[in-house]
């Protein structure tokens, strides 16, 4: 009898977009007992619901197969290629060409657990985790990812993420960036890629002026004092080329295995977000 699909299962139309790009078994060697597509499945199972890997449903390949297959994409560096080689295609379908022209840059600063490694503490977040720090372009669409420890500030992690990123990227000569990006940051992005750089600001928080105060010993009964007064607070409004690259981030949250870095290597952290965008590119391309 076959199994009921789980959510996070590939559809017949998802699967047919990622096969061209998998791995073909080798010639010689023992027969593989286990499809590709039932690994996929498993790995995405895990993604989508924050479940551990021994914590796989029987329904799948044993866990030590699944993660096995993970892992070894890792070190290949599969998930890279299979995720570029989606990213380039879905940007031909909306009519746009394979490699972007613009780029945003950010970062996200994640708590981390108790399973150890690469962790420090963000004072400006007041978080103790990693920091997520991507390149996107401008549907969102991940070019680089990197992880790190949440101690590193943002413009001393830019070359980190995007050193050599001019060679991979050659039509790429605009990059929008916050104010954490500013001074050092901004001056390698400049120097040693030569790309421009845009930095998108808040709006104003301080309004300052001259205010009428009364004062029934100035003549007139009133006099003018220079006062600084706090703005509105709160939301106030999405901020220009910066809200894709927020997004990306929302799409990366509704997967629980990335709500917090229970990794304990920042490359394997690196890998499941190449494999989370994977995944919805997929799930993009069969729909259009």
């Amino acid at each position: 009898m076959e199994r009921r699909a789980y959510p996070s299962d590939l559809s017949d139309a998802e699967y047919a977009v990622l096969e061209p790009h998998l791995p073909a078994p080798l010639p010689r060697g023992r027969p593989w007992r286990w499809g590709l597509r039932a690994i996929l499945d498993g790995i995405f199972y895990v993604i989508r619901t924050g479940a551990q890997w021994r914590q796989l449903p029987h329904e799948y390949p044993p866990w030590p197969t699944v993660y096995w297959w993970f892992r070894r994409w890792r070190l290949d560096a599969t998930w890279e290629r299979l995720h570029t080689a989606l990213r380039e295609r879905l940007r031909v379908r909306v009519g746009r060409q394979p490699q972007p022209s613009a780029g945003i840059l950010d970062s996200q600063s994640v708590k981390t657990t108790t399973v150890g490694g690469v962790h420090g503490y963000d004072g400006a977040k007041k978080i103790s985790g990693r920091k997520r720090h991507l390149l996107v372009e401008t549907q969102g669409l991940v070019l680089r990812a990197k992880v790190h420890t949440a101690a590193l500030q943002d413009r001393a992690a830019v070359p980190l993420l995007l050193e050599g990123a001019d060679e991979q990227f050659p039509r790429l000569e605009h990059v929008w960036v916050d104010q954490g990006y500013t001074g050092t940051g901004r001056a390698w992005i400049e120097q040693e890629l030569g790309w421009h750089v845009e930095v998108v600001q808040h709006p104003r928080t301080w309004e300052r002026g001259f205010l009428g105060v009364m004062d029934p010993a100035a003549p007139g009964g009133f006099r003018l004092e220079y006062s600084t007064v706090r703005g509105k607070k709160g939301f106030q409004g999405v901020l220009p080329r910066r809200w894709a690259v927020e997004r990306t981030f929302s799409w990366l949250g509704q997967s629980r295995r990335l709500s917090k870095e229970y990794e304990h290597l920042c490359e394997t952290s690196e890998a499941l977000i190449y494999a989370t965008m994977t995944r919805l590119m997929a799930r993009r391309l069969a729909r259009i």
